[in-house]
């Protein structure tokens, strides 16, 4: 399950990112974490939920919500001249003309998408610079 090693580098990530990036006293709580989450990547999202909640434990980020918004696979289609939105991941045929098409521009995300602190340090949302496309698992 490498789901366990993915959520524990994202716990890394949200602390270095806390601490060096946003500045964060080490007493601010984190309530939510984002990310975005490719239907090619790889990760299994249920998996990735449950290993979350283990690896927090004891952190800044105990009991906070892990949301992931997840990222359809599309494609460029070189015939129709367009990206085009796949219904499923078992081909990667254009569904407009039906060709065969390995251009894939989304759905292969990892990536850490916002940090949300806790209603009593801020309300607001904290953006984080760092994007990491296609993470390695």
């Amino acid at each position: 399950m490498h789901e366990l090693s993915i959520a524990a580098s994202l716990v890394e990530l949200v602390e270095e990112q806390a601490s060096k990036v946003l500045r964060l006293p080490d007493a601010a709580r984190i309530s939510v974490v984002g990310i975005r989450l490719g239907a090619l990547s790889g990760v299994v999202k249920e998996s990735l939920l449950f290993c979350f909640d283990s690896v927090t434990r004891g952190t800044r980020m105990q009991d906070a919500v892990l949301e992931i918004e997840e990222i359809s696979v599309t494609i460029f289609c070189t015939t129709c001249d367009t990206e085009q939105t796949l219904p499923s991941i078992q081909s990667l045929r254009c569904p407009v003309c039906g060709t065969v098409s390995l251009g894939i521009t989304r759905g292969k995300e990892l990536e850490l998408s916002f940090i949300e602190l806790s209603e009593d340090t801020t309300n607001e949302h904290a953006p984080t610079p760092y994007q990491h496309e296609n993470c390695p698992a």
